[in-house]
Order: C-alpha cells, then sequence, then structure tokens
C-alpha cells in the first residue's frame, strides 16, 4: 500500500505505542493506554511488569493488546529465564511478546542456542495464541549477522522480526528494514522500532516494508499526517 493511500486510522494502527523508561508512574500508564485506544494504536510496548495494569485499563476485549518485553533491553538472560518470563506476562495479560536476542551466542555463531532461543519463545507464544516478535538490536551486528538473523526467523517463523530496542546506541534505519525484508519476503513481518519520531521517516520505514512501527511518538505523528493529509 502506498503511504498516500494510507488513511489516519489505518497509519495509527501500524503503532506499538511505547512508554518502557524505568521511571514511568501509573499515570504514564493511564495515559500510554488512553491514548491508544483513542487513537487506535495496535499495542502498548511496555515493561512485563506493566502487563496486567494495561490489562485493567484497556479492558479484556480492547482491540489494542498489550506488548511485554521480555529480557529487555540487553537480552543478556538464559533461556529460561526468558521463557518465564514470557509466560508470566502472558498469564498476567499480555498478548503479544517482543523479546531481545542473547547477542553474545550470535556474535560467537552459536546458531543452535539462537534457533532454541527463538523457537522456546515462539512456541510458548503459539501456545497462548500470542504474537511473537524477536528484536534483533541492529546496531551491534554486522549485515551477515542480520541476515543470519532473518534466515534463523525463516526456521522458526516468529509473527515479527524487529530492528532494535531504542535502548542501544542506534536505533532502525531503512537500509536494514530493507536487508530483513529481502531475506525473510511475506514469510516473516518486519518491525521497525527505535528513534522514529519524525512523519517522513515513519513513512519511509512503511515504504521499505516494515508493518509495525514501534515508537514513543505515535501520538505526534497520527497528528502530523492528519494534518498533512488535510492540507493535501
Amino acid at each position: 500500500m502506498e503511504n498516500t493511500k494510507l488513511t489516519v486510522n489505518q497509519l495509527a494502527n501500524y503503532f506499538d505505542n511505547t512508554n518502557l523508561h524505568a521511571d514511568a508512574t501509573k499515570e504514564d500508564m493511564r495515559q500510554l493506554c488512553e491514548d491508544s485506544a483513542k487513537y487506535g494504536f495496535k499495542m502498548v510496548a511496555i515493561n512485563p511488569v506493566q502487563s496486567s495494569w494495561c490489562r485493567e485499563l484497556l479492558g479484556k476485549d480492547s482491540p489494542v493488546d498489550v506488548g511485554a518485553a521480555i529480557g529487555f533491553p540487553l537480552g543478556q538472560n538464559s533461556i529460561e529465564t526468558k521463557a518465564f518470563e514470557t509466560t508470566d506476562s502472558i498469564n498476567n495479560g499480555a498478548n503479544e511478546i517482543d523479546y531481545v536476542i542473547n547477542i553474545t551466542e550470535l556474535k560467537a555463531k552459536n546458531y543452535a542456542y539462537i534457533e532454541r532461543e527463538m523457537q522456546t519463545i515462539v512456541d510458548i507464544c503459539r501456545k497462548n495464541n500470542v504474537m511473537s516478535k524477536v528484536i534483533f538490536e541492529n546496531c551491534y551486528l554486522t549485515d551477515d549477522e542480520k541476515t543470519k538473523m532473518c534466515e534463523i526467523a525463516l526456521k522458526v517463523r516468529p509473527d515479527f522480526i524487529k530492528t532494535s530496542t531504542g535502548f542501544g546506541t542506534g536505533g532502525a534505519t531503512v537500509a536494514d528494514v530493507k536487508l530483513m525484508k529481502s531475506v525473510v519476503g511475506d514469510n516473516v513481518k518486519v518491525k521497525a522500532a527505535g528513534g522514529i519520531s519524525d512523519l517522513d521517516t515513519c513513512l519511509a520505514m512503511i515504504a521499505a516494508g516494515a508493518e509495525r512501527i514501534g515508537t514513543s511518538h505515535a501520538v505526534a505523528l497520527t497528528e502530523a499526517y492528519k494534518k498533512q493529509l488535510e492540507q493535501k
């Protein structure tokens, strides 16, 4: 779909509205959920401990998903720890899971570990009818490593592969979205996240193949797009 053909509501539904700050208050979570329900964002992206609170705020039948960030933001937890965190978040109301890979094991070319980790978390999500997203944290990876992660994802088939946490040394780039999309095609979706704060960048990510946008600027981006359409 061409960006110019997106309605405001369609753009809003790309957004995983994000607040992963350590000092986020309950009122911040309330605002996040209220904004997400008002604008029709796809998901609230939060730390696992906020899962039950956000589910309560949104309501069990809300079209806005609750997305818990697992092994966040470094990914330096055992598979067993990430598996428990995933299950615990789901039990507390999360119906999407974004987990960070173990970059140390990827750098060591321990691809069997990476695949086992991905399979473990994706299996838990499938069992619970929950969406799974794999965060690569591309700022630390070579293009060969990004490609290898995509190839593993093609075997395991999570719902999404994701560029970044937003807490690394760099965020999403159009080049990375294109690279990831070129490997997985339509078999796995791509989520762009990290540093997406202006409308042109957001639309460029979508044009490159991103089917989700993770951002803490979802309200501002939606309002900017609405204004742009009104001026045409």
